[in-house]
């Protein structure tokens, strides 16, 4: 079990990250054609520093990046950077998968959910606070439809109900109280709502109503619980504006919503420009994502927020220290901008400082922060457009 602080191993990366931007070397252009893929992928999960696919045929999982809890699943736990995919020991069929700070989670067919990696919080929800490179069962039994691995907790759904395990500091669990103690096994969310999705982020979580309402607790320091407020609260709050959402993205420290005629909103943390707003400024209370595009699916990263419209075409803003908005530079936008490719993407997942996405045939791009291989492609070279992830 490992027990360096996360605090401390948070600015680790940081500092290995700072190395890494003064080293970017140039590149050439073209680097998305390099090589077949021999699996295809229905979904892709970007992490902080690693990267998930779900095949399309027989619901396997591949995973690629850092490893050094075990969060690629190979069955043990090693600092060597992984550029290429490789396939999560046990084999298991998933339909949902989900990848955290440090640890991933999946959805079998049967509705057991299963988590590996970093567990030092709880955040595996197997009853124990180790690490474990190999997956693990969610404990209490239940049948999940949807798992959110967030940075150091949990969320999940059983039948509409939340779920929620892991660290619990400022009340991200949602079950009334904030604590610093692991909680190493499901608990119910409070409120009774029944959600027909979760999302878990850095510190706080969010569910969605099959009305379209949407519901955050947990860590709200810079509004990104969207209540019109800066207070904590571990139970779940109602988002401000009265506005009704198709989907929801909890991102690090901010939260996304689609609603169903494709107009994006964003709350929260802004530093960076990642609410898209056009400014730089935090909001705690939903703001309409300039530009006037119309998106079909919207993923929150750390820092960072990328969306794909109705034809394909992915955009992303916010945060771009390594590229990981994908439009050819290292400059933050707090506007969309397009991704630098022709490609037509069918999903996309925002992350620490990558972003991956998947085309309608299953192929698999990545762009961005590479220091341990995350984006797939055999190299460790952030890149800041589309390369290709390299067959497992």
């Amino acid at each position: 079990m490992r027990t360096t602080s996360d605090a401390g191993r948070l600015s680790a990366a940081a500092r290995t990250a700072a190395v890494l931007v003064g080293m970017l070397g140039a590149w050439g252009c073209g680097k998305e054609a390099a090589g077949p893929q021999h699996f295809a992928a229905s979904k892709v999960a970007a992490g902080a520093q690693h990267t998930c696919s779900l095949t399309t045929t027989g619901g396997l999982l591949h995973c690629w990046g850092w490893n050094r809890y075990g969060q690629l699943g190979l069955g043990s736990a090693d600092s060597t950077p992984h550029g290429a995919p490789a396939a999560v020991t046990g084999g298991l069929a998933f339909t949902a998968l989900s990848a955290g700070g440090y640890h991933t989670c999946g959805v079998t067919g049967a509705g057991s959910a299963w988590c590996w990696g970093y567990g030092l919080r709880g955040q595996l929800g197997d009853g124990a606070t180790g690490d474990t490179g190999r997956p693990v069962a969610v404990s209490g039994g239940a049948s999940y439809a949807a798992v959110s691995a967030g940075l150091l907790h949990t969320c999940a759904l059983a039948g509409g109900a939340a779920q929620c395990w892991g660290y619990n500091v400022y009340g991200a669990l949602g079950i009334g109280t904030a604590d610093t103690t692991p909680h190493a096994t499901p608990a119910a969310v409070l409120g009774g709502h029944t959600f027909a999705a979760i999302g878990a982020g850095a510190y706080h979580s969010c569910g969605l109503t099959a009305a379209g309402a949407a519901w955050c607790w947990g860590y709200n320091v810079d509004g990104q619980l969207g209540n019109d407020t800066t207070a904590n609260s571990a139970v779940p709050v109602a988002v401000a504006g009265g506005l009704t959402f198709a989907s929801l993205s909890v991102g690090g420290y901010h939260t996304c919503g689609l609603t169903a005629g494709g107009i994006a909103y964003c709350w929260g943390a802004n530093g960076y420009g990642q609410l898209g707003s056009g400014t730089t400024a935090a909001s705690t209370a939903p703001v309409a994502v300039a530009g006037g595009l119309t998106f079909a699916s919207l993923s929150a990263g750390l820092l960072h927020t990328c969306g794909l419209t109705t034809g394909g075409a992915a955009w992303c803003w916010g945060y771009d220290y390594a590229g990981q908005l994908g439009n050819g530079s290292f400059n933050d936008d707090s506007v969309p901008t397009a991704v630098l490719t022709t490609l037509s993407f069918a999903t996309v997942s925002a992350g620490g400082y990558h972003t991956c996405a998947t085309t309608s045939a299953g192929a698999v791009y990545c762009w961005g922060y590479d220091d341990f291989g995350q984006l797939g492609d055999g190299s460790t070279s952030a890149s800041p457009f589309p390369v290709t992830a390299s067959s497992p």
